[in-house]
């Protein structure tokens, strides 16, 4: 399984806290830029071929799962974590 941070994102509106994720992306451990789309992230995690967590300011990191809102769309999320904003959407946009 290949771990990546996940450091940016790419959202469907960024004035909207309630919208869609569409991309994730970071850099990998030599220095080139990745980016998946949503759906991606979701099926590598599903598959065991990913996992991803974003990192905080103070050193620790968190945890990015699959979730589903209630009428049953998958959707990445971070581990609950008591944080506000969602660690995922405060995140700068990426490239």
């Amino acid at each position: 399984m290949k771990r990546l941070r996940i450091s940016c994102i790419n959202n469907s509106d960024r004035t909207s806290a309630h919208e869609r994720i569409t991309h994730v992306g970071g850099l990998s451990g030599d220095g080139s830029r990745w980016k998946f789309t949503e759906s991606k992230a979701i099926d590598g995690i599903k598959g065991g071929e990913y996992s991803f967590y974003v990192s905080k300011p103070d050193g620790h990191t968190v945890e990015v799962v699959v979730a589903k809102t209630a009428q049953g769309a998958e959707y990445l999320k971070t581990d609950a974590d008591g944080e506000k904003p969602n660690n995922l959407l405060s995140l700068p946009e990426c490239p």
